[in-house]
């Protein structure tokens, strides 16, 4: 693809929080482009934060891309969700300091959803908040993690408990990172795309089912779409909600039984977009046993999951203890009461802390092992 071509079909999207405002950019050939990254530097020094899987592919290109008096340095981290921890972050703040960086420095994360997340909270706390870049290069970063600003790491009892709220200046998605992603790990991104379809917008899941073997041959023009129309989605209730005090919850769908998951297995053995995965289906039926959705429409959402390559059932070691124990400490509930997010329908979930605790448990009970 030509230069011509690649930056005519780049498309572009904007996260509307007022003077936190800030652009999504969406296409091929971004990474290496100086007239997509100039406009977001703060100052001439640039700290870009990658890690082992992703730096021997996209670091050369990324630096290409920089204006020649910027001052660069890099920290290469281990890949993986065990590696999303406060002593990874401690490494960022160690090389800032080292290097001398001030207030008008920028750091950009280049990487999936554990290098975005831990940038953006190191960026967050640096001399009290430092500009950010997000370069998302996974598929399930690129349509969720990476807009909305919420950052943090992981502690041993709970997914993502230790954060702040630090929106990024810009979010570069260069959609050529997806050719070499691996085939789990599209799966993963996948989960999120289906999400939005799920809680705010039937006729995109709709177009999900139809298009679903297309998105995992990686044709270019239905990820592009599929990508867009997630951010936008996303864009929206984040604009609405920022601090996610009431509708932004709603991207939560699955997520406090998926985050059960990942917690009990130990961080990195599931990866997040499986274990969400699971966590819908597992929503979805609840939602069919307090009365909302059809069998149907279970069945619909199991064929959705299933056809993106993800699993279908629980880990066989994970209990109805194990799994209430983790989703106690989610960061939804209030005054102890478990908030989980359910569908009414399809394409319009709810926040709803009113299930009865004989019925959930039922549902943990019975639902698959595998």
């Amino acid at each position: 693809m030509s230069t011509s071509e690649r930056q005519a079909t780049r498309r572009s999207l904007q996260v509307a929080l007022g003077e936190r405002s800030y652009p999504i950019h969406i296409g091929s050939g971004l990474l290496g482009d100086p007239a997509c990254l100039a406009p977001y530097l703060v100052g001439r020094q640039v700290m870009i934060v990658t890690n082992e899987a992703v730096a021997p592919h996209y670091l050369a290109r990324l630096k290409s891309g920089l204006p020649g008096d910027a001052e660069v340095r890099e920290v290469v981290l281990p890949d993986g969700e065990a590696t999303k921890t406060l002593a990874s972050v401690g490494r960022i703040w160690d090389a800032l300091l080292e290097a001398g960086f001030n207030r008008r420095c920028t750091l950009i994360a280049l990487g999936g959803g554990v290098i975005g997340d831990m940038v953006g909270f190191a960026a967050a706390c640096y001399q009290r908040g430092v500009a950010f870049i997000q370069v998302p290069t996974t598929l399930l970063s690129q349509v969720d993690s990476s807009v909305g600003g919420k950052t943090g790491v992981n502690h041993s009892l709970g997914k993502n408990m230790i954060g702040a709220f630090w929106q990024p200046r810009a979010v570069l998605i260069d959609t050529d990172t997806l050719q070499t992603l691996p085939a789990k790990e599209l799966s993963a991104g996948l989960a999120e795309v289906i999400k939005y379809g799920l809680i705010r917008d039937a006729e995109f899941l709709a177009w999900l089912e139809d298009e679903m073997t297309a998105l995992m041959a990686l044709q270019p023009e239905a990820l592009a779409w599929a990508i867009e129309r997630s951010c936008q989605l996303k864009a929206d209730v984040v604009a609405e909600d920022e601090t996610e005090q009431g509708v932004r919850a709603l991207l939560n769908l699955g997520h406090t039984f998926g985050h059960a998951i990942e917690a009990h297995q130990g961080y990195g053995r599931w990866l997040h977009g499986e274990a969400v995965g699971v966590g819908m289906l597992m929503a979805a039926e609840l939602s069919h046993r307090l009365g909302w959705l059809s069998r149907t429409e279970v069945e619909r959402t199991a064929a959705i999951i299933a056809a993106a390559g993800l699993p279908l059932a629980a880990p066989a070691d994970m209990g109805v203890e194990d799994f209430l124990a983790r989703m106690r400490l989610d960061k939804k509930n209030v005054d102890e009461r478990l908030r989980l997010i359910l569908l009414e329908t399809l394409g319009r979930a709810v926040i709803h802390d009113q299930a009865p605790r004989e019925l959930l448990e039922e549902l943990l009970a019975t639902f698959p092992r595998n």
